[in-house]
């Protein structure tokens, strides 16, 4: 595993932080709490951090929190390597990739920000099928040139879309959903064809959405209601109480490292980074480099998921057959909940 990770040729920590949990939830946290979780987040190294235009409604999301943190913190701006994700209808999850739009959504982000801090990524939340690939990417590749963003990512999609992107402007991370309830990304070619092209992959949800983090979910009812999790495939009872057994088996490998199963799971997915695996057909792939983003809202658990728990190759050997006996049961996304995943 590289100890130099970089993204857009600026040193960053090897796990990431991501905002999205402190705009985009029912009742988010006072503004001064969550300035509290990112200056710790910044000083245990994670410097990445992933927020978006979606992150809450147009009166509120992530920008707006990171316009009044920079005003308060103006010497942190250049410390941290920021990816914004936009891209979308005003206020709705609808994807909108033409030119007028996807310009809208940067001016709008860099509007709000209001100089205190450059959007070093950008990235379209999910790709829009009625536009052609050419047009947003296109668009993105003209706001590169007029210094309005840095670089150019992408969020969920399949590794011919990483291609076909890639060959219109050079792509700096692929974000997408890689946890050890969601391995996806190592068999569908999306890993594959970023270690090929030396793109990093920015892995989301490296606790699976809470289930490898704090108490163990055991029942839907125990999840609150408006949490995303109450209408998720897998927090189904029909399912939970199987996919749980992920979750068991990697908390007594925790008990017994005397770490939490969070630091493991997160421990896991850094540990992909320049790992050799063998694929579903035979083949022997090496992986590129791979930045888990776990967010917190409460600086004690952004201690936690920045602890650096190394896995020895027992230790990942274990995990990959606990995984091999405990398939995930259940879609990551309601059928009509989220549109365009995985184009």
């Amino acid at each position: 595993m590289s100890a130099n990770v970089k993204l857009v040729g600026k040193p960053v920590g090897p796990i990431g932080y991501g905002l999205m949990g402190l705009t985009w939830r029912p009742n988010p946290q006072p503004a001064e709490a969550s300035f509290k979780a990112m200056e710790t987040a910044l000083a245990q190294g994670s410097n990445f951090w992933n927020g978006g235009e979606l992150y809450g409604p147009p009166s509120r999301h992530s920008c707006h929190l990171l316009n009044e943190y920079f005003k308060l913190h103006p010497d942190d701006a250049d410390k941290v390597v920021l990816s914004i994700k936009g891209g979308t209808l005003p206020g709705s999850m609808k994807p909108d990739g033409s030119a007028k739009n996807v310009r809208r959504s940067v001016d709008d982000c860099l509007a709000i920000l209001d100089g205190t801090k450059s959007i070093d990524i950008f990235e379209c939340a999910r790709l829009d099928h009625d536009v052609p690939l050419e047009e947003t990417i296109g668009t993105l590749a003209e706001l590169v040139k007029e210094g309005k963003i840095g670089a150019i990512g992408l969020s969920e999609v399949k590794a011919s879309t990483i291609e076909r992107a890639h060959a219109i402007h050079p792509i700096a991370a692929v974000e997408v959903e890689v946890s050890l309830w969601t391995t996806d990304v190592l068999r569908n070619g999306v890993a594959a064809t970023c270690a090929r092209l030396n793109i990093p992959i920015v892995a989301y949800s490296p606790l699976s959405r809470g289930a490898l983090a704090g108490e163990t979910i055991r029942r839907n009812a125990d999840i609150p209601e408006g949490d995303f999790r109450k209408i998720s495939p897998r927090f189904q009872d029909d399912v939970l109480e199987y996919n749980n057994q992920i979750v068991d088996e990697v908390e007594k490998l925790a008990k017994k490292k005397g770490v939490t199963k969070a630091q493991i799971a997160i421990a896991w997915v850094r540990a992909l980074s320049g790992r050799s695996i063998t694929t579903e057909d035979g083949q022997q792939l090496t992986l590129g480099t791979i930045i888990p983003i776990p967010g917190a809202t409460r600086p004690e658990r952004v201690v936690e998921n920045t602890k650096h728990v190394e896995l020895s190759d027992e230790e990942m050997k274990e995990i990959a057959d606990i995984l091999k006996k405990n398939p995930i049961k259940g879609d990551r996304y309601p059928k009509m909940g989220m549109a365009h995943v995985n184009m």
